[in-house]
């Protein structure tokens, strides 16, 4: 379902749930991450792309407090809710997976509204969703459906909200309601970023740049590669990631890791190990200052107008994922080393690790063998097949 398709289909899967047309339709995409993994609760830089994958809300405002959601997507009828009774612990939606889908919609209401953007009956709506972000693939479905709902929200209620405002939002409804701990890239990402551009955003006090990424006009190409698989151990592991960098930044005094210097990178594993931090420990510092600094490596080589030379800071990347933030896997691993045996320039995992996709920066004429030898490769090792489609650098969240 292209963007072109999108609106009419949306809106006709609205007129069928509801019986009425909607007030409009909105879209919101998912992204890839070129670099800056795990940074972003850290403080730190991440340089996001948005995909041509998006999530499209058709929807219509409500006087009397009650907010209807359905989604084409997935099985199940109508989820009905109050506004004023939505509750990061209340039963129905919010609390982790207990609301399933919903519950990031969900939340996003919750979140205008302790706010106080929305008061009295202001928050009731009708939505109907329809998605093209690949769910469970470490591209932001998630993020992409919080955005857009708010975008919609933000137009149907003339809330006055910035793209900025509008991630810092949703980010709140996924930390507090949905109970995920994630930083705000991914929201900022969906919310902010411009066709054919990357952006650069400081997580700190969320300044951005839209750096010009023009892959086709180099010949080159970035490929995202799905590879369909989820381990388990990543539902954990993301929030332990995220308590081992903030305890060695409290060990550190420090307010974030991103104050810890790359220059005294080593002198500051010194003192974790003297504090008492044990090597896994050592090893996530290790990996969120480096990555900051690879980040600003990437920045220079784009200003600089080459971008066929980040392909090893992306296999850099990966290195530093696997190895000291310990989030790859195998098929993510096999991936990399595959695509960079066959030609590519480099490739890395993106995403929060533990499945997920990967990224492939390849010269337009290496593309297809590129693709063919790491679909080859899942072959031989038994893995299912792996989707791999271009990353195109597109547009952040709007009305259509």
């Amino acid at each position: 379902m292209t963007d072109e398709h999108g609106p009419g289909r949306v809106t006709a899967g609205f007129r069928e749930v509801y019986g009425t047309e909607p007030g409009g339709v909105w879209a919101a995409p998912g992204r890839v991450n070129l670099i800056g993994e795990h940074t972003d609760y850290n403080d730190g830089f991440v340089m996001p792309l948005a995909l041509p994958h998006t999530c499209l809300a058709a929807a219509s405002p409500r006087t009397d407090g009650v907010l209807r959601l359905h989604s084409g997507d997935v099985q199940g009828g109508v989820v009905e809710l109050r506004v004023e009774e939505l509750s990061p612990v209340a039963g129905g939606a919010g609390g982790g997976d207990r609301g399933g889908w919903a519950a990031y919609p969900a939340g996003v209401v919750w979140a205008l509204r302790e706010a106080g953007l929305l008061t009295g009956g202001a928050g009731g709506a009708e939505l109907h969703f329809e998605s093209t972000v690949p769910t469970g693939a470490g591209l932001s479905s998630s993020a992409a459906l919080e955005v857009v709902t708010a975008t919609a929200l933000n137009d149907l209620y003339g809330l006055g909200l910035t793209p900025p405002r509008i991630a810092q939002l949703c980010q709140r409804a996924e930390n507090a309601f949905v109970g995920v701990p994630c930083g705000i890239m991914d929201q900022m990402a969906s919310a902010c970023c411009t066709e054919g551009h990357a952006l650069f955003l400081d997580a700190r006090d969320l300044t951005q740049r839209q750096v010009p990424f023009d892959l086709a006009a180099e010949g080159l190409r970035l490929l995202v590669v799905d590879t369909r698989v989820k381990h388990e151990l990543g539902d954990g592991a993301y929030a332990s990631r995220r308590a081992a960098c903030e305890a060695a930044a409290r060990a550190l005094g420090v307010r974030a890791l991103r104050d810890v210097p790359f220059e005294g990178l080593d002198a500051t594993l010194t003192e974790l190990e003297r504090l008492g931090c044990d090597t896994a420990t050592r090893r996530r510092v290790r990996h969120v200052v480096t990555e900051d600094r690879r980040v600003e490596e990437v920045i220079e080589r784009l200003d600089a107008g080459d971008t066929r030379s980040i392909g090893p800071v992306l296999t850099a990347g990966h290195a530093s994922c696997r190895d000291d933030f310990e989030i790859s896997c195998d098929e993510l691993d096999l991936v990399v080393e595959t695509a960079n045996a066959a030609g590519a320039l480099g490739a890395r995992m993106t995403g929060g690790g533990f499945g997920g996709s990967a990224i492939v920066l390849v010269a337009e004429e290496d593309a297809e063998a590129v693709s063919k030898a790491v679909t080859e490769a899942f072959g031989a090792a038994g893995h299912r097949a792996p989707r791999i489609f271009p990353a195109v650098p597109s547009a952040g969240a709007r009305r259509l």
